[in-house]
């Protein structure tokens, strides 16, 4: 989507000094990629608290399972 915007100077100078990305273009789609990213994890804690898990359920042993080397 092409769109033309003003960008506050001083937050993309240092945004480009944080990121070493080099054009405007790849710094904006930097910090939508990482808003998504941010509000998705957000979304994710609004859920602390409010699953329920089978009696059964072995946090543990799945956690053993997905680190042990085949």
């Amino acid at each position: 989507m092409r769109t033309n915007i003003v960008l506050d100077d001083a937050l993309v100078n240092e945004a480009f000094a944080l990121t070493g990305v080099r054009t405007k273009k790849e710094l904006v789609n930097l910090a939508l990629r990482e808003l998504i990213a941010q509000r998705r994890k957000k979304d994710l804690l609004d859920l602390a608290g409010k699953l329920e898990f089978a009696d059964d359920f072995d946090h543990k042993a799945l956690r053993h399972m997905r680190n042990d080397p085949d």
